[in-house]
């Protein structure tokens, strides 16, 4: 691929991109970000060839916006018009039912084609800083059309194919925020909810793998996931009132001394993920 790109937002997933172009494909690579200490950093290591200016923004055939999702409206409304007709604008963004509809509209209005996008790859640490050009190597993307013409999806999933993705997975914004409210927003609500036991300050020497594996996540940038929680707050209540009804039966089971009720919520748990085929 030889494309003209501009990354918006330099922070993990932005700046993994950059690298991920720089390493994986001939696309030439602007970038930009509010930081001018992650602009010099992109520089030095080569993410970007250099902060993206008008014209690499009037040129672009291709731009991510990496921002949060309210940072992402604002800046293509911004910037709209400086974009050239035909151009494709995909966002990283956890939700979509909020974003999509709203960066749609901007994107028709100037003749921009939109695609929805969602790398479902991460760390527990953000910033350029953590920004890896292997994040994607073996992950799924998910691509969101809202009506983009085919032409366009096949680049995106060329992209995907390029940069190393595992596969693409095409849905739509209902069904995204979803399954992403259970998949990724529900266990960063659990993992933030459980480390706020008073025990958790004494874990050391008594945890082990099963103390990692649920509380990995809590360390979370609390402005965004704040922002990504309430965008989707619908999907991810029914998720949460699920989550406690389980939980609840589980108390009670506990509570009650019945070893015949336990026994069969926590087979029902285990014959669940056997029918998954997963370890």
């Amino acid at each position: 691929m030889n494309q003209k790109i501009v990354v918006a937002g330099l922070g993990l997933i932005g700046g993994s991109l950059a690298k991920a172009f720089r390493k994986y494909s001939d696309c030439r690579v602007t970038g930009i970000d509010s930081d001018p200490g992650v602009i010099d950093a992109a520089l030095q290591c080569g993410a970007i060839r250099r902060q993206a200016t008008p014209e690499d923004l009037n040129a672009a055939d291709l731009v991510f916006l990496c921002l949060y999702p309210q940072a992402d409206i604002d800046f293509l409304k911004e910037h709209a018009s400086a974009l050239r007709p035909g151009c494709i604008v995909t966002d990283v963004c956890g939700v979509k039912s909020f974003l999509s509809p709203r960066l749609s509209e901007i994107a028709e209005k100037h003749g921009l084609i939109y695609i929805g996008g969602h790398p479902m790859a991460g760390k527990e640490k953000g910033g350029f800083a953590n920004s890896d050009a292997d994040l994607f190597s073996g992950a799924s993307y998910l691509l969101v059309p809202c009506g983009a013409p085919r032409g366009a999806v096949d680049l995106m999933t060329a992209v995907a194919v390029e940069l190393g993705f595992g596969g693409t997975v095409v849905t739509t914004p209902e069904e995204h925020d979803r399954e992403i409210a259970f998949t990724s927003q529900l266990p960063h609500a659990l993992a933030c909810a459980y480390v706020k036991s008073p025990r958790c300050p004494g874990h050391a020497g008594f945890s082990a793998g099963s103390y990692r594996d649920v509380s990995r996540v809590a360390s979370v940038n609390e402005s965004m996931w704040a922002e990504l929680f309430l965008d989707n707050r619908e999907a991810l209540t029914e998720e949460l009132d699920t989550l406690m009804g389980n939980l609840r039966e589980i108390r009670d089971a506990v509570g009650s001394n019945d070893a015949e009720a336990l026994r069969f919520l926590l087979r029902e748990g285990r014959l669940i993920k056997e029918r998954l085929g997963e370890a």
